[in-house]
């Protein structure tokens, strides 16, 4: 039994040391801001709005916007730069958004 709340207690500090800054993410986003909006939803209809978008969403699709997998080259140059940690804390921002 100790064992296992041992387990259980690494893993709960692992996911929490690695939990999205929310702070962060709306700091990283004023270079966003100019296409998909202040609060994440455009003025333009051509960039989708990010603002309620779930946050495993966005990571993916910036990831794949960096990787190459995915091609635009506006936001594969945005994305190019992001760490792990950027997108993550970007995605939980817009995420919080409604």
């Amino acid at each position: 039994m100790r064992k296992f709340l041992s387990v259980v207690a690494v893993s709960l500090f692992a996911f929490s040391a690695q939990a999205a800054d929310v702070a962060a993410g709306k700091a990283k986003a004023a270079t966003c801001a100019g296409c998909h909006g202040a609060t994440g939803i455009s003025a333009a209809p051509m960039y989708p709005n990010l603002a309620g978008q779930k946050a495993q969403y966005i990571v993916k699709q910036l990831k794949d916007f960096k990787s190459g997998t995915r091609k635009d080259p506006i936001m594969s140059g945005m994305a190019a730069p992001l760490s792990d940690a950027d997108m993550e804390n970007l995605a939980a921002y817009y995420e919080s958004l409604k």
